[in-house]
């Protein structure tokens, strides 16, 4: 390669100082920790919202979907720890209230059933078989107020959640990673440069 062409290369490239992209690196690299480590906190934040409306019978609803909607835009939000149960969001109180409020209405759908018995035997004592019993316990239900089934099983998987976090989001962590990882390959890239016209020129 022509070593006049050179020359002139190295003495425009030389004022490109390698320092001025290590600088830029450091910076971004700590204001990405700092934005990562914020996005954290504000996910635990919000994930105690959901724990507290939870055990408050509060509005768990919108809990969730603010935390979902955090998570699932910011990187570093993953709801998942090393020791973490899985899923991670799980709304025990609100299923146990659940749980005693069927229970709560199964016992007075028996009740119900044992009044209604009792007074279609009354009605007609000499009915063994049954036949003319069972369409008046049913009409004495209804007319109650009853019949409705709360004996079936609630999947508690209805009460369990997890949302997934991004690999890299369009926030201030993530544009600080992206000239982070520029400057560190610029401080690279310019120092094996100036390494190479030394020893070329």
């Amino acid at each position: 390669m022509n070593k006049r062409y050179l020359h002139h290369a190295w003495t425009k490239f030389r004022a490109v100082k390698p320092w001025y992209f290590l600088i830029l690196a450091i910076v971004m690299t700590l204001v990405c920790v700092f934005a990562l480590r914020a996005n954290n906190e504000h996910m635990a934040t919000l994930r105690q919202d959901v724990y507290t409306a939870d055990k408050n019978d509060g509005n768990v609803e919108q809990a969730l979907r603010n935390l979902q909607a955090y998570v699932t835009s910011h990187m570093n939000t993953n709801l998942s720890g090393p020791n973490a149960p899985y899923p991670p969001i799980q709304l025990t109180h609100t299923y146990n209230r659940l749980l005693q409020a069927q229970a709560k209405a199964s016992a007075g759908n028996d009740q119900l059933y044992t009044e209604a018995q009792q007074y279609c035997e009354q009605q007609d004592p000499v009915d063994f078989s049954g036949h003319n019993r069972v369409p008046c316990i049913e009409q004495y239900v209804q007319a109650h107020g009853g019949g409705g089934s709360t004996t079936a099983s609630i999947p508690d998987a209805l009460y369990k959640f997890d949302f997934a976090s991004p690999t890299w989001s369009p926030d201030l962590a993530g544009w600080s990673m992206v000239i982070a990882v520029l400057s560190w390959l610029l401080f690279i890239g310019v120092v094996i440069a100036r390494r190479w016209f030394k020893h070329n020129v």
